[in-house]
């Protein structure tokens, strides 16, 4: 079990960089700094990563900010984010808004303080739930939620109306996670508005968001009606929950046996101390699969089609690709979208430049000095900028803010340095469900790139919103139906399904646990 420095003899709640980084006047920060209020010229409230990410390219790979009198340190240099990569040395630090969600995911699989037990209790009993046989027996529902989107563009495209794309993807993958996890349908196809539990949803997190953007003393009192509306919807979350659990368990008792996560949360012992999740935490981990299991993937597939959309001969590249793998198969099978190269290139492309868990915080786990230049104390935390991690032209070169998906061609892969493309967090605490949510967007591109040429709106220029994931914001396409090879339907089989290959490679690190 990974240890930290929480709850082990240092101060609990937020630690001022001042008191863990003993040469912090070394650091740079942004100009015209106003005392006690800090580096708050300018700032962009609503846009704080990007707020930061403008900072970064001024100030360097590492940089301090001040906000109401509090120091932060923000790291992108691939060479400290590398040595941040050190399990010996470094942990995950939950902070900033993870920390602000624990209200409601409480001591899940991403908010869990390092110490905690149940995090690794949850990680032990859950891992077997994404291994490659139990994804081969996702593939088959990942296929039925497709054809409901497909279905829904298909009437859009019928009609001349374009598709609101991050909606679309949050409804698909929002549909996926509770059918293939919880055995559940929300229905959001057939909604005419967002279901109400991802309204709850993206309210805690934009509510998680604002916390960190007043005085912690003032917020009472500026953020009163908000706090209320956070304090309702994670109440709605938690009575959507503890229903879905208590059916469950009714069919349970029936004898009915999915054999899916909600099943592996109930019944499921750990396999050397025989101990079982509690009520209360397999809530837990339940909020925690539906909000980070479809938030973050459903960013993924928008950014990814986006830039498909505006890179016609990079779509006609991947589209040549399914089509010669997939052949004149109406239902492709779980190891044909595992032989989809290109297309996962195209994916981890997108990741790079917008990784929508955009940052990750690590601790040091004793005194130690980062890449041998900048001395930390025990308990002294910093944030990667993952979005800056990924354009640094020590190790992505001088075009770094291109796109382009063959920079994840094997040979160039090999020839970067390590720990430069982190998508999914890093080390013990990397997202337990990347090779779901991998296998899943490979599978959604390919069945939309086989079925619409895509056709960009070209006055949209991309505008990413933030509520600690990222999403392109207002991204509609036209679409224009094609004839697939053979004239194929690539609706969703009702029988078995196959399988048997190996799933999506995942990259060699991956926003977490």
């Amino acid at each position: 079990m990974a240890e930290t420095t929480t709850g082990t003899g240092l101060p609990k709640g937020f630690r001022d960089a001042g008191t863990g980084w003993p040469q912090l006047e070394r650091l740079p920060h942004p100009a015209h700094r106003i005392p006690f209020l800090g580096d708050v010229l300018g700032v962009d409230r609503s846009r704080p990563l990007q707020d930061s990410m403008r900072h970064a390219r001024a100030l360097g790979p590492i940089f301090r900010r001040k906000v109401f009198g509090k120091e932060f340190v923000f790291v992108w240099g691939a060479r400290l984010a590398a040595d941040l990569a050190d399990e010996s040395r470094f942990a995950k630090h939950v902070g900033l808004g993870v920390a602000n969600l624990r209200p409601v995911a409480g001591d899940g699989l991403f908010t869990a303080y390092n110490h905690e037990p149940n995090w690794q209790l949850a990680h032990d009993v859950l891992a077997p739930g994404f291994s490659r046989e139990a994804m081969a027996g996702y593939h088959r529902m990942m296929l039925d939620v497709a054809a409901r989107l497909t279905g829904h563009w298909d009437r859009a495209e019928a009609a001349g109306s374009a598709v609101d794309v991050p909606g679309d993807m949050t409804k698909l993958t929002l549909e996926t996670i509770a059918r293939t996890g919880f055995g559940h349908d929300f229905g959001s196809f057939e909604r005419a508005r967002p279901h109400p539990f991802v309204t709850a949803m993206v309210g805690t997190l934009s509510y998680a968001q604002r916390l960190n953007s007043v005085p912690a003393p003032l917020a009472p009192l500026l953020l009163r009606g908000a706090t209320r509306r956070n304090a309702d919807d994670i109440a709605y979350l938690n009575r959507t929950v503890d229903d879905l659990v208590r059916a469950r368990r009714t069919d349970s008792g029936s004898g009915s046996d999915s054999g899916d996560l909600l099943d592996r949360m109930l019944e499921t012992a750990h396999p050397e101390t025989g101990e079982r999740l509690s009520d209360e935490n397999v809530r837990r981990q339940v909020i925690t699969f539906l909000v980070a299991g479809h938030e973050t993937t459903s960013g993924a597939l928008s950014f990814a089609l986006y830039y498909l959309s505006r890179h016609p001969e990079i779509a006609a590249r991947a589209r040549a690709e399914v089509d010669r793998i997939w052949g004149d198969t109406a239902a492709p099978g779980y190891e044909q979208v595992a032989r989809l190269r290109y297309l996962r290139r195209v994916l981890d492309e997108s990741l790079r430049l917008w990784p929508t868990a955009p940052a990750f915080a690590r601790e040091a786990r004793q005194d130690t000095v980062l890449a041998g230049e900048h001395p930390m104390r025990r308990g002294a935390w910093t944030l990667v900028l993952t979005p800056m991690l990924h354009r640094d032209p020590d190790a992505w070169g001088a075009d770094a803010e291109r796109f382009d998906p063959d920079r994840f061609d094997a040979a160039a892969v090999r020839a970067r340095p390590p720990h430069v493309f982190k998508p999914f967090g890093t080390g013990a605490r990397a997202c337990i469900g990347r090779q779901f949510a991998l296998h899943e967007a490979t599978l959604v591109l390919g069945l939309l790139l086989r079925r619409y040429e895509l056709r960009a709106d070209p006055a949209y220029r991309l505008k990413v919103t933030e509520r600690l994931t990222l999403m392109p914001e207002g991204l509609r396409l036209r679409l224009e139906r094609r004839t697939p090879p053979a004239a194929q339907e690539p609706e969703a089989p009702s029988g078995a399904v196959e399988g048997g290959g190996s799933g999506p490679r995942c990259p060699v690190h991956g926003a977490g646990d």
